[in-house]
């Protein structure tokens, strides 16, 4: 087996160093698709935005591979980001000002890897509309299309579905399975636990005060 992306080792996350999961250990492999499910208050969310280097451990450690090279995150949408007065374009664009660095304009290359990620999630169409007069499903997918702009190996998604009808949603993931097949690894909070089970190969079922439970859902057939 090759070595994992990511590995996680005997974590405590929490607040203000008061644990609420502890003794939480897993790998992640190139391929995975793990979704993140349980109650309200349970720690997925800090699970997710400590292994962003987002918030401090209490204790434990995250290895990441040293050929890992992008990695991109999709979070939560606010309101104040949906009526974001910007074309589709310009958002998507914006996932790639970490790739220019301190130079002020994006590259050739940059257009193109906007171009590419537009099409694949086919708002290329749209992609002079304004982003806040679009659909929910819609500012998903570009917004998605953004955090790919950034990512190569693997994408965070902090419930991407969330406030979507069921239509959308079900649209969204079909495509977050098309990336994944694609190559992509995804790690992502999911509420709605049997499309979890429905699309992941792997589920971490994290309860605050008992034991998480990592286990393969799918065969590797």
């Amino acid at each position: 087996m090759n070595n994992p992306q990511i590995s996680c080792k005997d974590l405590s996350l929490g607040y203000g160093g008061r644990s609420i999961v502890s003794n939480l250990s897993f790998d992640v492999y190139k391929g995975d698709y793990i979704c993140i499910i349980g109650d309200n208050g349970a720690g997925k969310s800090t699970l997710l935005k400590s292994m962003l280097g987002l918030m401090p451990l209490v204790s434990g450690r995250i290895e990441f591979a040293e050929n890992l090279d992008k990695i991109g995150y999709l979070p939560q949408q606010t309101d104040i980001q949906k009526d974001f007065p910007a074309s589709v374009r310009e958002v998507v664009m914006s996932g790639c000002l970490n790739r220019s660095g301190l130079f002020p304009f994006y590259s050739k290359a940059d257009k193109a890897l906007a171009y590419r990620n537009m099409e694949r999630l086919n708002i290329l169409p749209i992609s002079k509309s304004c982003y806040r007069e679009l659909s929910g499903g819609q500012q998903q997918r570009v917004l998605l299309a953004r955090a790919l702009c950034a990512a190569n190996d693997v994408m965070f998604m902090d419930e991407p579905t969330a406030g979507l009808d069921p239509q959308s949603s079900a649209e969204l993931y079909e495509t977050i399975d098309k990336l994944n097949k694609d190559g992509l690894t995804i790690i992502m909070i999911s509420h709605e636990v049997n499309t979890a089970i429905e699309h992941a190969s792997h589920v971490l079922h994290i309860k605050r005060g008992e034991p998480c439970v990592f286990e393969r859902r799918q065969s590797d057939g």
